[in-house]
């Protein structure tokens, strides 16, 4: 009876491993969707694939022998180029995002990897980079993206949406506006979309900070004032109504004005008309009036801190920001818009947030909303070296805040975050069109079929 073979006999058993040749590994590296290249020492170019044809526009014949960023025209060759780093350290780099331009001045967005070429003594000869198209996937990206973008306003918030929604008609009028919402929610971004839409979009847009200023000088700003009105009124000066005429004034922070302001404020509302600081002679300015305040004015009229004659006059049309805490599924949509915006002003190509680094933005309350997300970002962008944000890159503030609520419970995971928005949106287009499936699965661009399944997943029932 014959027993079995060692692994050492099955091992002899087997031919020699013979090597590919230059035609079978030319024609496997022909097969693969990714673009591939090599380069020697010296970033020669020494093989390239149809792949690598079809994305850059060059054919092997023109590519082979010349530098690799002769053909690639790569957003990092210049500064940070994967092959160069790869060579120095002889660790591979997977998965950056970078953009290359070919041979038509088309810029493609590509998955890039890299790694080193060594001979058979172990000593590196050269380098093999590998590039995805993902031109698709960032076309996307950037749609996906638009449908949650108004202006310089990013949210996918079911109540920022209807805040969205509302801006063409109240744009379309010339009734004053009131926006509400707490310090750095993007009052003024929201006063200025309204500004854009509108038929005044032609004139200007002026601000003024009406918490900023004592009494006396913001008397000055808003109506200007003449020669000799005061010690230091020394010329003419345009007030800020009239630098406003045909466009929009913004009263941002109207709730921390004076009493007696309230009243200037009032007639000028009322018939387009006031007085510069130390002349007689009565102006009018056609500006259209949009006021915010972080304070609940209800509530200061009601104390008798803010007059009910001007509440009701700059009240015609009341906007709600809510706070980035009751919007929680903006988050990873602004991280990524700052992302952006500070790849562009630093030249640096970040790309991603480790999933602890993001859990923090997610737990964190965030007193100062998007502002103070956006500078969070930024202080991320003076510490971060690679392509990924890591949680020791926040700021200490926005750790420690995530340990303590973690500590009280934690905060909603991420997908229940986007579970919740995602069922809240649904609700609200089936609630508006009176629970018809058929227009809604329309509306939202799904199936019906899909819109029954989240339905179902969701808990939504009528």
């Amino acid at each position: 009876m014959t027993g079995a073979m060692s692994p050492q006999e099955t091992q002899s058993r087997r031919p020699p491993r013979r090597p590919l040749s230059t035609r079978e590994l030319d024609t496997i590296l022909d097969f693969l969707s990714d673009g591939v290249f090599t380069v020697d020492r010296e970033f020669l170019i020494t093989s390239f694939n149809r792949a690598a044809e079809r994305l850059t526009g060059f054919s092997a014949d023109e590519a082979i022998g010349h530098r690799c960023d002769t053909v690639l025209h790569s957003t990092n060759c210049q500064s940070g180029c994967l092959l160069s780093e790869t060579m120095q350290t002889g660790e591979p780099v997977i998965g950056q995002e970078v953009t290359i331009r070919n041979r038509h001045g088309q810029d493609r967005t590509v998955c890039v990897s890299a790694s080193v070429l060594r001979n058979d003594a172990g000593e590196i000869v050269g380098g093999i980079e590998t590039f995805r198209d993902l031109t698709a996937l960032e076309g996307l990206r950037r749609e996906i993206r638009g449908r949650h973008t108004l202006a310089d306003i990013i949210s996918k918030n079911h109540r920022m949406q209807r805040v969205f929604s509302l801006i063409p008609d109240v744009a379309a009028s010339n009734a004053a506006v009131l926006i509400q919402g707490e310090t750095g929610t993007g009052k003024e971004l929201l006063a200025r979309a309204i500004h854009n839409a509108s038929p005044r979009c032609a004139g200007p847009f002026i601000e003024v900070n009406c918490g900023a200023l004592p009494d006396t000088l913001l008397e000055s700003e808003l109506f200007g004032h003449v020669t000799g009105a005061f010690t230091d009124a020394r010329t003419d000066r345009t007030g800020r109504f009239e630098l406003a005429d045909g466009g929009t004034l913004f009263l941002d922070e109207i709730g921390d004005t004076s009493a007696a302001m309230q009243v200037k404020l009032l007639r000028v509302l009322q018939d387009g008309t006031f007085v510069p600081v130390g002349s007689s002679e009565t102006r009018h300015s056609n500006a259209r009036v949009i006021a915010a305040t972080n304070h609940d004015l209800k509530s200061l009229v009601a104390e008798g801190r803010f007059r009910e004659d001007l509440y009701y006059r700059v009240n015609t049309i009341c906007i709600h920001v809510p706070p980035l805490r009751e919007r929680r599924e903006d988050i990873p949509l602004l991280v990524e818009h700052f992302m952006d915006r500070f790849n562009a002003q630093t030249g640096k190509m970040v790309r991603r947030v480790s999933g602890d680094a993001m859990q923090a933005l997610l737990a964190y309350v965030w007193p100062g909303n998007v502002r103070e997300l956006e500078h969070a970002i930024e202080h991320v962008f003076v510490l971060v070296k690679g392509d990924s944000i890591r949680i020791e890159h926040l700021p200490e503030e926005v750790i420690q805040g995530a340990v303590v609520r973690r500590g009280l419970g934690g905060p909603p995971s991420a997908r229940s975050i986007l579970e919740e928005s995602e069922r809240r949106a649904i609700q609200m287009v089936l609630e508006r069109l009176a629970w018809n499936k058929v227009a809604a699965s329309r509306e939202l661009g799904v199936s019906r079929t899909t819109l029954w399944r989240k339905m179902r997943r969701l808990g939504i029932s009528n």
